[in-house]
């Protein structure tokens, strides 16, 4: 049987109470997701989920917005009024 070893990692406290909610809901431990996702990435050799990043906080989105933030303290910005469009959901 192979050694087992202690591993520690610091994580919000909502978030920890969130995660051990739905462990407890699925029937298992923390300790036993944790090791379910670490058998899969040593197996895959990947993140088995999509991790990307929100494209509002890119650093070219970031300068854009930051461009406009200057116009407006210049008084550089034109503003222009449009009709609301209505969404049916």
């Amino acid at each position: 049987m192979a050694q087992v070893v202690n591993v520690n990692f610091r994580m919000d406290a909502d978030l920890k109470k969130s995660m051990e909610q739905a462990c407890s809901e699925l029937g298992m431990s923390m300790t036993t997701a944790f090791t379910i996702f670490a058998k899969k990435v040593s197996r895959e050799k990947r993140i088995p989920f999509e991790v990307s990043v929100d494209p509002f906080y890119s650093e070219n989105n970031i300068r854009h917005l930051e461009k406009i933030a200057r116009d407006v303290a210049e008084g550089k910005a034109r503003f222009a009024e449009h009709d609301l469009i209505e969404v049916d959901e």
